[in-house]
């Protein structure tokens, strides 16, 4: 049971870790010390527990599942694991006796940036819901020196700075060296026959050493802690002491800082064959690593390796983790000694697939050269499971060449890593229903045809206790006022019962002063770190999110530049004050998506220094969007714009945390949107845009942009202003990009054809706002309803139907 601690409790064992750990006096403390001896302190808590976690999970044979995911966003843990461990209040009263403020210490602690958006903090809430429902689960991932990179904005443009997390952010990473697997790269097979077995054998391959950092993850309202394992790379050899003797000493540490690369950095740039080779070797080191992992930790179990798939499930969380099948497969056949069918059965049923996206250049695919030269084994068994599948899906097709083609494995020189997951696995899940029935008719629809019963749907959910009640107490006060207490916690549907207050005036008028109150806290933020002043008299309208262009914040830049034109052409007229939140990074090598960056930072600078719009219009792009600013955004937020091109957006989770604190989404029946629409209906949101069926229809018949470009003088005026710029800055292959088909296909997502819809809705929005009450009355339903996008549902949901495991 969980153990309680006192404020004197916390004191002591904060100060006992400065002596023992930093041997350090009471004058020499400081922030950064005192940080850290929190941290110790309740990584001591989690590591007792997790010990006592695994003993039980090791007594009762339970089935254990292993989350795979080259990201991990877990932000920052010092008080999202004090509030868990039910010690925040013990915690927030011992650093205050010790003369430092509670906040300034968790404001200290860095985001751990091991991901790059909306898949990685899936990835961290999952976790968090896993150990909460008691399930005996391990995340697996890399450990990066350097995470998702800081963004800076330099002229308007975006710089990427090094992020060196693990300064501070180590402090929760416990090493475990005596834990290390090798990791195979290059070399050479040799084919042997022993007693009528064929047995290959891998020679003069490259050694990496794998060394795991775990970060214990605390449930919430229970005692079970599972475990983050990250992965580090290092070399056997730390240093050539001949090269070193002889003087040259670059040479000396060559091989280590080679080995090094590999977690040096999420996601290096793929677009030369040096960024792809580093990218496949990452992913190959971290299933490599995890899978050996796991085998070594069951046969110390169970002696053997038949009844691995009866006690493990592994999900593949996007295609990244892929080569967790060959190299499953390698080491029951090359390692254990078992037949192809026997290995394969095994494997197939401890294997399920999660497709986060239906984006063609996301669904990876691999030179088959590189894959052949830095793993010929796993290039072997991966040509064989092609060879073998595309045999199956012959027969069940009658050879047809088309079906053959976009279904196979391997093609045209390539391995296609989701062809891979599903022919390997035992599931494969879309993360909302719309997502998961364009797989089913489309992107795997044949697939789907063979092994219908494959094919399942768990809808995204989020950390509702770290994104409403952490981040948004006064809201969570309000809440647990009206529903008798905090059982909402733990039963997030409980947020029905705030629809019994929808005409309850004073309720609402509580929700309106509780998110004034937001919008000031933030404002007061972002002046301190920034410099900006907001308009707290204005719509906060935000869209925070990676930056892509099916994510069309460039549909939301037409729309605002919509508005200054208008505003220009008559000054006089009434003008809702507007304040546009921007907050997104772009991949280093995405141009396109840089270039809308500067176009967003141009058209604030211009708006900014134009005295027509003082009071009346701001637009501003947060730098540097993280999950710590993403917690103090959130609350503050009354517009949440979801508005990607219909039939590109799998599910999405911002827009259920900005749902969660109450704001109203604009956007396209797209994603998880089609069910928030579901129980909001259209009375409590604003929906707009083509569907994803007639996106399709459309560009069937030929889209022709510049249609709409000569037909909507409006929509014209904004596409000239976008080529002309802001700040001296033109915007030529953005203006080509949305008229001309130099790029590829013109408007791609459908800009121009939602526009003048697009903007309709958020006249509707601005029409609603005026009317407080209405406003209040949509938010409070939003809240109500948003119980179903917590993560705990969809954790259940994964644990019933595709993981087979308990939970509570």
């Amino acid at each position: 049971m969980q153990q309680i601690y006192t404020i004197q409790d916390m004191e002591e064992a904060i100060r006992g870790k400065l002596r023992l750990h930093y041997g350090i006096s009471e004058k020499e403390v400081n922030e950064e010390y005192i940080f850290k001896a929190c941290a110790l302190v309740l990584r001591d808590m989690m590591a007792l527990r997790g010990a006592e976690t695994a003993e039980a999970v090791q007594r009762g044979h339970e089935r254990q599942v292993h989350y795979l995911s080259l990201e991990f966003l877990m932000g920052r843990s010092l008080m999202k694991n004090a509030y868990n461990l039910g010690v925040l209040d013990a915690m927030n009263g011992a650093i205050e006796k010790m003369g430092f403020k509670p906040a300034d210490i968790f404001e200290m602690e860095p985001d751990a940036g091991l991901g790059n958006g909306g898949l990685g903090r899936l990835a961290a809430c999952y976790l968090d819901s896993m150990t909460t429902l008691d399930i005996p689960a391990t995340g697996y991932s890399l450990c990066y020196d350097l995470g998702i990179f800081k963004q800076r904005i330099v002229d308007g443009q975006q710089v990427e700075l090094p992020d060196d997390w693990k300064a501070m952010g180590g402090a929760w990473l416990i090493r475990k060296p005596e834990e290390r697997e090798e990791v195979h790269f290059g070399g050479k097979l040799r084919e042997v026959w022993h007693n009528g077995h064929l047995h290959v054998v891998h020679e003069d391959y490259n050694t990496v050493i794998a060394i795991p950092c775990d970060m214990e993850i605390a449930g919430y309202g229970t005692d079970h802690v599972n475990t983050l394992r990250l992965w580090e790379a290092r070399s056997p050899r730390t240093l050539d002491m001949a090269l070193f003797a002889s003087g040259q000493y670059v040479r000396a540490t060559e091989e280590q800082t080679m080995a090094q690369t590999i977690t040096k950095i999420l996601y290096p740039n793929d677009e030369h064959i040096e960024g792809k080779s580093l990218r496949l070797k990452q992913q190959y080191f971290f299933v490599s690593a995890t899978v050996q992992s796991l085998v070594r930790k069951h046969l110390e179990n169970y002696g053997t390796l038949k009844n691995f798939h009866e006690k493990n499930i592994i999900q593949i969380n996007d295609t990244h983790p892929a080569m967790v099948i060959p190299e499953l497969m390698r080491i029951l056949m090359d390692e254990a000694g078992y037949s192809w069918d026997e290995s394969w059965e095994i494997t197939r049923n401890s294997v399920a697939y999660t497709n986060h996206t239906v984006l063609a250049e996301a669904l990876e695919r691999w030179p088959q050269s590189l894959m052949e030269r830095l793993l010929p084994r796993i290039w072997q068994i991966i040509d064989e499971i092609g060879r073998r599948y595309q045999k199956k899906v012959e027969e069940f097709f009658h050879h047809n060449h088309a079906i053959t083609e976009k279904m196979a494995v391997v093609w045209g020189g390539e391995v296609r890593m989701a062809n891979l997951c599903v022919a390997g696995g035992s599931a494969v899940n879309g993360v909302s229903g719309l997502h998961t029935e364009i797989l089913r008719n489309d992107v795997f629809r044949e697939a789907c045809q063979m092994e219908p019963a494959k094919f399942k749907n768990v809808t995204n959910g989020i950390d509702h206790r770290r994104w409403l009640s952490q981040s948004n107490p006064a809201l969570d006060r309000l809440i647990c006022e009206l529903t008798g207490g905090d059982g909402y916690l733990l039963h997030p549907t409980q947020l029905q019962k705030l629809d019994d207050y929808a005409d309850d005036a004073q309720v609402l008028e509580r929700l309106g002063r509780i998110k004034r109150q937001n919008k000031e806290d933030f404002t007061r933020y972002l002046k301190r770190i920034s410099g900006v002043t907001l308009n707290t008299d204005g719509i906060f309208d935000v869209q925070v999110k990676r930056l892509h262009e099916y994510k069309r914040q460039l549909l939301n830049v037409m729309q605002i530049i919509a508005s200054y034109q208008q505003l220009h052409d008559s000054p006089n007229m009434d003008f809702t004050p507007h304040v546009y939140l921007f907050g997104a990074k772009a991949a280093p090598g995405y141009k396109v998506a840089k270039d809308i960056i500067r176009l967003i930072n141009g058209l604030a600078k211009q708006i900014a220094g134009d005295p027509l719009c003082k009071d009346k219009l701001q637009v501003v792009f947060l730098e540097n969007y993280c999950v710590s600013l993403a917690e103090k955004l959130m609350p503050a937020s009354e517009v949440s714009q979801q508005i990607s091109t219909a039939g590109k957006e799998a599910s999405g989770t911002g827009n259920m945390k900005f749902m969660m604190n109450g704001a109203l989404t604009i956007g396209t029946l797209d994603g998880a949107n089609v069910e928030m629409h579901d129980v909001l209906g259209d009375d409590n949101m604003f929906l707009f845009g083509l569907h994803a069926d007639e996106v399709e229809e459309m560009k069937r018949g030929g889209y022709d942009p510049q249609g709409f470009y000569q037909r909507d003088g409006i929509l014209r005026a904004v596409v000239d202003q976008i080529r002309d710029g802001f700040d001296g800055v033109r915007n030529d292959e953005l203006y080509e990009r949305l008229l001309f088909n130099h790029y590829g296909v013109a408007d791609d997502y459908m800009l121009l054809a939602d526009f003048a819809a697009y903007c309709d809705a958020e006249r509707r929005m601005v029409e609603t706002y005026h009317d407080s009450v209405r406003w209040n009355r949509m938010s409070l339903h939003n809240i109500a309803r948003s119980g179903i996008f917590a993560a705990d549902r969809s954790v259940a949901e994964y644990a019933d139907n595709i993981w087979h495991v308990n939970h509570k």
